[in-house]
């Protein structure tokens, strides 16, 4: 059993924590924080956690006192509480971008702020990453879009098989946070869809980042934002290098990668993956394995943002870390319809 710190946990990543940890076998939460919530009782923020007992506290990193912290805090806040964190001999997972990047210039590039700490994370992935983040003292959680990006790429590759990939994903609201904007008014988004920022989203050098440090395949990204409140679509674009590549190869190739893992689902027969068989669950289905006569193999991957694209994925990285069985806590399937 550990004890387990939620720092930032009025978000919809913190109520994702908070709603996986209380039916966790080997995990208490014993802390909660938040400044401006300071004294309230969770379910007045997240009205679905009820009789939890947890109350919002308002503590600085050195009053913790937990084996684990979660940082759910903003990019750019991370870096500042974590090395305090750290100090207090938990080890730390934290859902910013602010320890994600193996090039701190890359970052700072991509998200406009100077990175003041020198700390290096591992990327936490458990898919690529397990035996970095066994040993790992701080996991960078990856960006909801990387991972369903990632995981729909990374087997093609290994296998240096695609010269370009292009990556289209569709995304629920609740990936914008919890804070309602203009571009997320219900009016703006209902019977809608919008692309945004489709050459510059801050998660392509990550994905790039992962899938470049196996082959010299180049990456682009577009995200749009769809009028569902979960899960994210991605309908991968591959540009395959050889010519004579079937479709039941590359399936093959997919499944052999991902038949260990406990939440990669390989869809057969040309299935495609749909958003509400993995929502509320840690699941990545990916399907499809289209090639058309262009040489253009078509990959579909659907996760539910805040769980395996954020809180579930952290979790899964606690379970690694502590040496628990990586499903702990994880094993409820998708809510559909």
């Amino acid at each position: 059993m550990v004890d387990v710190a939620i720092v930032g946990g009025s978000g919809y990543t913190g109520g994702e924590l908070i709603r996986i940890l209380l039916n966790h076998p080997e995990a208490e939460i014993v802390d909660i924080t938040s400044r401006k919530l300071d004294g309230q009782e969770v379910h007045k923020t997240h009205p679905h956690i009820r009789d939890s007992g947890l109350v919002f506290k308002n503590k600085s990193p050195d009053e913790l006192d937990a084996d684990i912290i979660f940082a759910a805090t903003p990019h750019g806040a991370s870096m500042k509480i974590v090395p305090d964190l750290l100090e207090t001999g938990a080890k730390v997972i934290d859902l910013s971008g602010d320890y994600r990047f193996t090039d701190i210039e890359v970052y700072e590039k991509w998200y406009g702020i100077k990175h003041t700490s020198d700390l290096k994370g591992v990327f936490g992935l458990p898919e690529i990453h397990r035996e970095e983040i066994k040993k790992a003292n701080l996991i960078g959680n990856p960006g909801c879009f990387v991972t369903g990006a990632i995981l729909s790429g990374y087997p093609l590759s290994k296998a240096g098989l695609a010269d370009r990939m292009i990556f289209d994903s569709k995304t629920g609201v609740s990936g914008a946070g919890i804070s309602p904007t203009t571009s997320t008014h219900y009016p703006n988004i209902g019977d809608n869809v919008n692309p945004y920022k489709p050459t510059a989203h801050r998660h392509t050098p990550e994905i790039q980042q992962e899938l470049g440090a196996f082959s010299d395949v180049k990456v682009s990204f577009t995200p749009h934002l769809v009028p569902v409140n979960r899960g994210i679509l991605t309908t991968n674009h591959c540009f395959l290098n050889k010519d004579d590549v079937t479709s039941e190869e590359i399936l093959e190739i997919y499944q052999k990668e991902y038949k260990d893992e406990p939440f990669v689902k390989v869809l057969e027969d040309g299935e495609i993956p749909r958003l509400s068989s993995v929502r509320g669950s840690n699941y990545a289905h990916i399907g499809c394995f289209e090639i058309d006569n262009t040489g253009r193999l078509v990959i579909v991957s659907a996760i539910d943002n805040l769980v395996k694209g954020a809180s579930g994925q952290a979790v899964h990285n606690m379970n690694i870390m502590c040496g628990f069985d990586e499903k702990a806590g994880l094993t409820m399937f998708g809510l559909h319809p």
